[in-house]
């Protein structure tokens, strides 16, 4: 049977999202409809992407009974209001990051889910590819032995862009970029560190234009990291272990091949997905909606790939960080 979905937002991820959803099979993933800020922008976004229905609001899209689950590619500083409206609607939900701009409100919606036994997902879309797969069972088989120290980061000039530089939108590097690099940290060496440092620098608006990260393990682990919203980086991962390393390269959070030791590149061609992109390999957003289904057609109410207590462990080290570079939200 279809998963039908309601689409919360017209921007430009919902365009690349409704491009993967409309590169999978009808009778496995279909569009009811698409709600925006106005209603002028919804109607455009369905004629464009050949939706039935575009809703006067978002409380008719919540409220629609023929939708099993809404994706959110709202703003940041929206996610909470909005997750709280689908979920109270008895809605699966599938939301963007950053889930939630502060912790308590994290683990509100995902406490709000689980009573209401519905399917809740922080979009961390790097969790789903076969990259990420791979680099699980590398980890798993010890192919580079003990790991002591992961680094990667994250640079995109994206400085001037409103979502990034206003604090009311939520803007920072933290909330735009921190998400992938901090769940990096948490796949290879888990979710306690000994403890989490940062520097950062902040634009005339308080919120940060890039930022250092270094969490410290126990046993001699670290993990390194760079956000950094002025400056293209080759936005790659490594892994070190006493037997080697293992490389994600540009741009490891969005992957499509991975290597061991520089020997041959393993490669995992992403989906020829039509239609205008905004975002670079968001054909793999295919992955994402893939395994949204199959938890929901087994019963589950989080993703074994980015499990609530992922979302959870990034929210309150975001919060930490922000504290750290004196970026208050």
């Amino acid at each position: 049977m279809a998963l039908k979905w309601g689409i919360l937002s017209a921007g430009k991820i919902c365009n690349d999202f409704v491009n993967a959803l409309n590169y999978l099979p009808d009778n496995e993933h279909q569009i009811v409809g698409v709600a925006a800020s106005k209603k002028e922008k919804a109607e455009e976004f369905a004629r464009k992407h050949n939706i039935p229905l575009a809703y006067e609001c978002y409380e008719d899209l919540a409220k629609d009974k023929s939708i099993d689950i809404v994706y959110i590619g709202s703003i940041n500083t929206t996610h909470y209001a909005l997750c709280k409206l689908v979920l109270s609607n008895k809605k699966h939900l599938l939301c963007e990051k950053p889930l939630c701009l502060k912790y308590k409100d994290a683990e509100e919606l995902i406490t709000m889910a689980k009573k209401n036994m519905l399917f809740f997902m922080e979009a961390v879309w790097s969790r789903c590819f076969p990259v990420y797969n791979e680099l699980s069972q590398l980890l798993t088989s010890n192919v580079i032995g003990d790991v002591m120290y992961l680094t990667a980061n994250l640079g995109i000039p994206i400085s001037s862009v409103d979502r990034i530089k206003n604090k009311e939108l939520g803007g920072g590097t933290i909330f735009d970029l921190g998400v992938y690099v901090l769940q990096l940290a948490i796949l290879v060496f888990g979710r306690n560190p000994q403890s989490v440092s940062a520097v950062g620098h902040l634009n005339e608006n308080g919120v940060d234009e890039s930022i250092n990260y270094v969490l410290k393990y126990y046993d001699g682990k670290t993990a390194t990291f760079c956000t950094h919203s002025k400056i293209k980086m080759d936005n790659s991962a490594v892994i070190y272990g006493s037997k080697g390393h293992i490389k994600i390269k540009e741009s490891f959070h969005a992957p499509i091949a991975i290597s061991v030791n520089d020997g041959e590149e393993k490669i995992f061609p992403l989906p020829p997905v039509e239609g205008e992109n905004y975002f670079g390999c968001s054909q793999g957003l295919v992955y994402e909606a893939i395994e949204v289904r199959n938890c929901i057609n087994k019963g589950l109410l989080e993703s074994p790939k980015m499990t609530h207590e992922d979302s959870l462990t990034i929210a309150k080290w975001q919060e930490e960080i922000c504290k750290l570079i004196g970026s208050q939200y």
